[in-house]
């Protein structure tokens, strides 16, 4: 019957489509624009804007973007001439220049940093500065020791160097949070003098811009210039989530996630004076929120994570405006249309119920990932036969003596789709606890650990070409490794059948809503939707959608204390 019915459907949608063209013929809308564009900038932000341009040139033959640097006398009246202007400001583009249109492309960061001379170098990175340090040193200029911001005896005098620009001065005044005369009262320097200053006096701290002591080309610092860490939670001591100042690249991710201070990051802003709408423009800042954002932290700033580059992204969408049609003929076209929409809907909702049923008859235990709307403990699947670790993962004994592992269904409802999994190579071994393999969802990741002991034979070739099949079917099609195991009869004393793992998991899901409690107050207004349903009941995949630092977060407060 569907298949009779789908030529008589399709007959109809053409008719039907071909009377909405007639009327949209005439539609207005805006003509193709030209390959080229020009875009302006402030003139911190003209490598960055050029590396782009340069770029997206590559990438896109027959296109190519002009790059103007101006300063910021001059930002204002271009913006009202309908340009496209790249500015980092310490304040929203709208307080600075009036009603815009704006999107944010990426952050640029102050760092504090220190002469890797420092006497004290061992001491504090091992301790920290807080804020609250830094604020009490200030205010009193020229008698700052170092003993008042490593809480000791140190009477050596601190001597402090500022970037002469607003927006530096004001993230230092946000962070230590002490007026702006107190931060006046530092030596302001350009930038070769400030880094110069640091690099020649071992009890300097500087505050700078990232991208004044990063080397592109080497992906390192400045020679002799260390960035000096931040004891953000003000404990007296460099605790294991805020280590992320030993190198570059622990550092950006660092500042990605969530664990630099915010008072120290900027939004760099693309303004004009309305939304653009040409569809050069509108291409160049599409490749700028996705293929470009490589670019920034190759160059000293920091990303956006994906849901912010789709949310900016959403705001370049143009509807299209078409030309006022006779309403009568109009609304026949849009009635004739809704009936197929809901004919055809109505069909494949059948043929999908179909194909449910079947499935749940063929395949009792794999998950069917994504079709959940809420999450509790009768939607987890707990297959009998196999061993559960606290660790939620999983170890089952193959007739030949060798098992597989992999993760458990309550994981990957909480992860939603993985994009990809970091595994160990065949060949080397683990033990009990160490890393399993990495979840990786759009950037963000958590690190699983291994329910057993043994060396690794195979990796699960699948997970390679499609990783979102450990969600599909975490218990069979989605196993990790096949291993050689080195004390299975031991190990197994602490693993847990089905029916005792059932009854953990309930307290798992105890955990799980303290958790999200916890991160509720601190978080965005709009978290509270992608964790709860109405009626405070969980939603699938509560993790998908919150950002990395809420990931790292779990990781800490959840997977690492599960074990």
């Amino acid at each position: 019957m569907k298949i009779k019915l789908i030529p008589i459907l399709c007959l109809l949608v053409t008719f039907c489509c071909s009377n909405l063209c007639s009327i949209v013929a005439n539609s207005k809308t805006n003509p193709p624009s030209s390959g080229s564009i020009s875009v302006y900038c402030s003139p911190e932000l003209y490598n960055l804007a050029t590396k782009w341009a340069g770029e997206y040139a590559i990438a896109n033959p027959g296109h190519s973007v002009n790059v103007i640097k101006t300063g910021e006398p001059g930002i204002s009246s271009l913006i009202n001439e309908k340009n496209i202007c790249f500015v980092g400001e310490e304040s929203t583009a709208s307080e600075k220049h009036g009603p815009v249109f704006q999107i944010v492309v990426g952050r640029e960061i102050i760092v504090p940093v220190i002469s890797s001379k420092n006497p004290f170098l061992k001491e504090i990175y091992e301790k920290g500065i807080s804020s609250s340090a830094l604020a009490q040193s200030l205010q009193a200029p020229g008698k700052m020791k170092w003993g008042t911001l490593l809480n000791n005896d140190q009477s050596a005098t601190v001597r402090y160097f500022i970037l002469d620009n607003d927006f530096t001065k004001a993230g230092v005044r946000d962070f230590v949070k002490t007026d702006q005369a107190s931060v006046g009262a530092l030596k302001s320097e350009n930038p070769k003098e400030l880094i110069s200053s640091v690099q020649n006096d071992p009890y300097a701290i500087g505050f700078c811009r990232m991208t004044d002591i990063f080397n592109p080309n080497t992906s390192t610092f400045t020679q002799n210039i260390l960035l000096m860490p931040i004891d953000k939670n003000g404990n007296g001591k460099m605790d294991y989530m805020e280590k992320i100042y030993d190198n570059f690249q622990d550092f950006t991710r660092g500042v990605w996630i969530g664990k630099y201070p915010k008072a120290l990051t900027n939004n760099i802003y693309c303004i004009s004076k309305t939304k653009p709408s040409g569809e050069s423009e509108i291409a160049f800042l599409n490749w700028v929120l996705s293929s470009g954002q490589a670019l920034l932290p190759a160059n000293g700033y920091s990303d956006l994570v994906s849901n912010e580059r789709q949310s900016q992204m959403d705001k370049l969408i143009v509807s299209p405006v078409y030309a006022e049609a006779p309403q009568e003929t109009n609304s026949t076209a849009r009635l004739v249309l809704m009936i197929l929409v809901m004919l055809v809907a109505i069909s494949f909702t059948l043929d999908l119920v179909i194909r449910k049923y079947r499935s749940s008859r063929t395949q009792p235990n794999e998950t069917r990932s994504g079709e959940l709307m809420v999450f509790d403990e009768e939607n987890v699947n707990i297959p009998k036969g196999l061993y559960f670790d606290t660790s939620h993962t999983w170890a089952f004994m193959e007739q030949d003596g060798t098992v597989k592992i992999g993760i458990d269904d309550f994981i990957q409802h909480i992860t939603g789709t993985i994009t990809s999994i970091g595994m160990k190579n065949p060949g080397i071994s683990i033990k009990k606890g160490d890393q399993l393999c990495i979840l990786i969802q759009k950037g963000k990741h958590l690190i699983i650990h291994s329910p057993v002991s043994g060396t690794i034979m195979e990796q699960n070739s699948e997970l390679s070409a499609d990783s979102s099949v450990i969600n599909k079917s975490p218990y069979s099609k989605g196993w990790v490794y096949r291993i050689r195991p080195d004390n299975w009869a031991r190990e197994i004393e602490f693993l847990s059948m089905a029916d005792k793992y059932k009854t953990w998991l309930s307290t798992e899901f105890t955990r799980l809503r303290d958790f999200l409690a916890s991160i509720l107050p601190s978080a965005s207004q709009g978290y509270t939707g992608i964790i709860l349903q109405d009626g405070g009941t969980l939603k699938d995949h509560v993790l998908a959608d919150l950002g990395p630092e809420v990931w790292e977060d779990f990781q800490t407060k959840f997977i690492n204390t599960s074990r």
